[in-house]
């Protein structure tokens, strides 16, 4: 094994490779025994496919000149449906709704407005498409917010688009009863997120005589201003299961429709079946054919696959073994289930599970790089004290490389990472990203801060009105725990996050002197901007995170690193699309001017075509071949590579 200063150490793991045998795997759905996903590729500018697999072979099914891709609430998700063999998609360009029968060509549904849709549900009593419909008719002329909807639109006849709810400014999950003959939603108001509070709504869907679809006799099943709902559906004998944090803990219930008051908790724990509601579609349940509910739930960082029999409760969850401790998007039909599985050393895949037997497959992997597992960390769950004598919580990455050591008493860098969102966690499937820093000889540090989802809603709730405080010193004080534990150099810490991550990070840097250096991709800087120039989905979010705007415009100047460059005295590097509508470009470009003046080190990396996130694969190597050559210099290693 070589000597070599860390940092230095000539890894495996490129850039290149992991862009080229990268993909990014999306929603998941069953039909009629088959297994279909959305596939992101990079190498193709970013572009979604519709992917299918049957008898051990592969379909393309959306053709090249299609994205499946929506941009309600910007962020997306729910962007296709396939049942009975006919697929419903949103194309990310023109953003109408396509329909797609076997192999022939997509055709366009919907008329060309200014309209944008998702989270699809078919009505076979009535051949229309239920689904939310984001109007930005107004908004785009008169600068107005989005109007947000729940629509039914014909099928033979795209033009025919009837509202069936309105007034909400947000709806979602539309979903139909066995029968048809009902219709279960979610809705909420300003100034709350989904993960603040929701109502679950159901009605009774009527056609009248002259052909209008609408929803009679809406009742309002649970949820509200304080209450999250997540994922209504229907079990096949037609009671509506969904799951609330009304406990503190996401947890599952079901009730009966006749009797609206008799809410009944499936299994009370300390876990959460649920998840934040940043996209349409995500699901944590469903239904196997003989009516046991498969689910899947995080506890303690970790994910859980299990059944549950409504019929005996007393027997409580029976877990199913498998071997991933990252679970998501699990969708159940018949005697099959499938789900998003990775674990910390195996890569993200799409895993289709026989009920019957327990034998599963995985059907695609995120990335088909084989990698020496002597050159993959694994991830260890570490807790850690943090400020009021509380406990936060990370992944931790020691360096790994079959080929190479530290030198004697050396302690290698550490690159803090804070994960976007903020309402959000980290995942512990594989990530090829992290493991680019450790098998070159840098220990990671993936935080899941006061306010990360996964740990109950006391903990979610902690970065209420203190965001840009309680993430910090999380993060801070989790480098200083590793620091102290001997497993670091507290001389070379880093710190690096992506949009909310990239927000904690300017702060750390800006507030605090715990980290020599850091990068921001598209984060925040000034939260005025933030709050003022903004999508309708988070326009009121930092209600909550921050305070009221402007009433409490104090705060947020007083949070923003923008307003605080004097007190900067380290280096930062800046990526950013420059079609972000979600944090503007704007906001990077004043930070980096401010540091240009002080004289400090500094890089700004802008990607034309790129918006919140980076999708083309020459950009993701840029940006993680530009950050890794930041440090080094920072740092004073040399790269065993020339990077490009």
């Amino acid at each position: 094994m070589n000597t070599a200063p860390y940092g230095s150490w000539k890894s495996p793991i490129s850039s290149d490779l992991i862009v080229s045998s990268s993909i990014r795997l999306g929603a998941i759905a069953l039909d009629d025994g088959k297994v279909y996903w959305n596939e992101g590729r990079p190498t193709e500018g970013g572009r979604n496919v519709i992917m299918g697999y049957d008898d051990r072979s592969y379909i393309e099914i959306t053709p090249k000149d299609k994205n499946v891709r929506s941009q309600v609430h910007e962020y997306g998700g729910g962007e296709y449906l396939i049942e009975d063999g006919r697929l419903y998609f949103s194309n990310f360009s023109d953003r109408g709704i396509y329909r797609q029968v076997g192999d022939n060509a997509p055709q366009r549904l919907t008329p060309e407005n200014n309209c944008r849709y998702a989270d699809f549900a078919w009505s076979r009593n009535y051949g229309r498409l239920i689904c939310i419909c984001e109007d930005h008719t107004y908004a785009n002329s008169e600068g107005g917010e989005p109007t947000n909807s729940l629509v039914a639109i014909s099928t033979t006849n795209g033009e025919d688009i009837q509202v069936l709810a309105a007034g909400a400014d947000f709806y979602a999950s539309p979903r139909l009863s066995p029968q048809g003959d009902r219709l279960a939603w979610l809705s909420w108001q300003h100034p709350n997120m989904p993960w603040d509070g929701t109502e679950l709504w159901v009605g009774d869907l009527l056609e009248t005589g002259s052909g209008i679809l609408t929803i009679e006799n809406p009742q309002l099943v649970a949820g509200g201003f304080a209450e999250s709902i997540f994922q209504p559906e229907w079990s096949p004998d037609g009671k509506l299961y969904f799951v609330s944090d009304r406990t503190g803990w996401w947890n599952l219930y079901a009730v009966d429709l006749n009797e609206l008051s008799n809410i009944q908790p499936l299994c009370n724990m300390a876990a959460e079946f649920g998840m934040p509601q940043w996209v349409f579609g995500m699901s944590t349940y469903g239904f196997a054919g003989d009516g046991k509910v498969i689910c899947s739930y995080s506890q303690n960082g970790k994910s859980y696959l299990a059944k549950l029999d409504p019929q005996n409760l007393d027997r409580g969850l029976q877990i199913i073994d498998v071997p991933f401790t990252s679970i998501s998007g699990l969708k159940c039909q018949g005697d099959h289930c499938a789900f998003h599985g990775g674990a910390s050393t195996e890569a993200s895949a799409i895993v289709l599970l026989d009920l019957t037997n327990g034998t599963w497959q995985k059907v695609r992997v995120a990335s088909d790089l084989q990698i020496d597992p002597a050159y993959i960390s694994a991830a260890q769950a570490i807790e850690f004290p943090t400020e009021n004598g509380l406990t936060a919580y990370g992944l931790f990455y020691a360096p790994k490389n079959a080929d190479f050591q530290g030198e004697t008493h050396a302690k290698p860098p550490l690159l803090v990472k804070s994960h976007g969102g903020p309402t959000a966690a980290t995942s512990s499937s594989l990530s090829l990203g992290i493991q680019y820093w450790t098998s070159r000889g840098f220990a990671v540090l993936d935080v899941n801060y006061g306010g990360s989802t996964g740990y109950g809603r006391a903990y979610r709730d902690r970065l209420k009105g203190k965001w840009g405080i309680v993430d910090v010193d999380d993060c801070a004080n989790g480098a200083k725990f590793l620091v102290t534990q001997g497993l670091v150099d507290g001389d070379r810490l880093a710190i690096s996050g992506g949009s909310a991550g990239g927000y904690t990070t300017l702060c750390a840097l800006t507030f605090r002197d715990d980290f020599k250096a850091g990068a921001s991709h598209y984060g925040i800087c000034d939260l005025e901007a933030l709050a003022k120039d903004t999508h309708k989905f988070e326009s009121r979010y930092l209600d909550s995170l921050i305070g009221k705007y402007p009433e409490e415009k104090e705060i947020y100047i007083q949070r923003s690193p923008i307003h605080f460059t004097e007190k900067l005295s380290c280096a930062i590097a800046f990526f950013q699309g420059l079609e972000d509508r979600v944090v503007p470009p704007n906001q990077a470009e004043m930070m980096v001017e401010a540091l240009q003046k002080k004289g400090l080190p500094v890089l700004y990396v802008p990607f034309e075509g790129e918006q919140h996130g980076f999708r083309k694969s020459e950009n993701i190597k840029k940006a993680l071949d530009s950050e890794f050559e930041f440090y080094a210099q920072i740092f004073q290693f040399t790269p065993a590579d020339v990077l490009q």
